[in-house]
């Protein structure tokens, strides 16, 4: 493999610096990404590859070739903010109310920016990379939309890689596994149809806060009691909704949440058994209930061969490289493209300190500059060794 360090991406620094700022100026919400996306398509142009647009609604792709090599490699990073209020202090702050880069999709898509102009520059590959720019991961809609727009078949890869950055973790360092590396989001909601009544006179009606409360102490019991131990699932009820009011019963209650699991059998048998418990207590109660289970991020699962070639990239960049980490219970939308084909999902230190340290999604939360060169090097050195000259 051709010997590519972060310091070999310096002279792209500035670049990357530049656009990093300016998308964070101007952050867009999922599927609105429509400035980001023609900025993205303007430096991929600039940089000499072949560009194309609004693929699965504002998603770019980039193609660069050169040889022979018929062997392809798909490169992804994500391009849209969070419906939060900026509170960081930094000159490049959100312009636009209520949405900011919470999550450092402006970060990951100034790295691959920075390693398409790179290998653009040096040609120091064999086949043909495939940069996509994907919108509306954070709702898990945007690898879906582009498969549906028939992203493979246009533009075919063999395999296809994702990096995430990670505050609390040493700036620079990485972590991946083989198998599942992040889970699976499930939304539920469980719609009670009790029978309301005064509140002084509960015996005459059907309370649907006491019945909705029995469900939620309930599921409590799945990943306690019905699940192996250290299964890293988990059950979550987020909203409680009644029409109730001071002195009248409700007759009608909304429960939603979400489910985070490490593999389909475990999602399944949670679905089920949620199921179940809701059956159980309409019945003990007589009422109707109605239960909605809708999974849009399926678990993200590493290819062995992929996770590998991965591993020995990142250990030539950093000297703290986990190739064993835990899986991480947030979820990923990358995880549709690496069940389409073989993948590794890695991530990388956004630092311990200050905003590059804060939890993604915090309102004063940022990502690192310095280590722009590094996940770009990473880019870089990745396609070098899966497709040598």
């Amino acid at each position: 493999m051709a010997s590519i360090t972060p310091q070999t991406l310096d002279p792209l620094n500035d670049m990357m610096r530049k656009i990093r700022h300016d998308l964070h100026r101007h952050p867009e919400l999922g599927f609105d990404e429509t400035k980001t996306a023609e900025k993205v398509a303007s430096e991929l142009r600039s940089s000499g590859l072949e560009v194309f647009e609004k693929i699965g609604g504002t998603g770019v792709i980039g193609i660069l070739k050169n040889g022979g090599g018929n062997r392809a490699i798909g490169l992804r990073a994500d391009m849209d903010a969070l419906p939060i209020s900026e509170t960081s202090t930094h000159d490049y702050g959100s312009q636009t109310p209520g949405v900011m880069h919470a999550c450092g999709h402006d970060g990951h898509t100034a790295m691959l920016l920075g390693a398409a102009k790179f290998l653009a520059d040096t040609r120091n590959f064999d086949g043909t990379v495939v940069f996509i720019f994907q919108p509306n991961e954070e709702n898990g809609l945007g690898a879906q939309a582009m498969l549906n727009d028939d992203l493979f078949t246009r533009f075919p890869v063999d395999e296809v890689y994702g990096m995430h950055n990670l505050p609390g973790a040493a700036k620079g360092s990485f972590s991946t596994r083989a198998g599942t590396i992040c889970s699976s989001e499930s939304l539920f909601e469980i719609d009670i149809q009790a029978r309301g009544g005064h509140s002084a006179m509960p015996q005459q009606g059907v309370d649907a806060i006491l019945i909705g409360s029995e469900i939620v102490q309930a599921l409590q019991n799945i990943v306690a009691r019905k699940l192996e131990p250290g299964s890293g699932c988990v059950v979550s009820v987020t909203e409680f909704i009644t029409d109730g009011k001071r002195n009248v019963l409700p007759g009608s209650a909304l429960l939603k949440g979400d489910v985070r699991a490490r593999t389909p059998e475990s999602r399944d048998l949670i679905k089920s058994l949620m199921q179940r418990i809701i059956n159980g207590i309409a019945h003990s109660h007589d009422v109707d209930i109605e239960f909605s289970f809708k999974t849009e991020f399926i678990e993200t699962i590493n290819s062995q061969e992929q996770t590998d070639v991965s591993i020995k990239v990142a250990q030539n960049l950093s000297d703290q490289v986990d190739g064993n980490r835990t899986p991480m219970s947030f979820s990923e939308d990358f995880a549709h493209l690496s069940n389409a084909r073989p993948g590794c999902f890695i991530l990388i230190g956004n630092g311990t300190e200050g905003p590059n340290g804060k939890p993604l999604h915090a309102s004063d939360y940022d990502f690192n500059d310095e280590i722009l060169t590094t996940g770009a090097s990473y880019w870089a050195s990745l396609v070098s060794e899966r497709l040598p000259k």
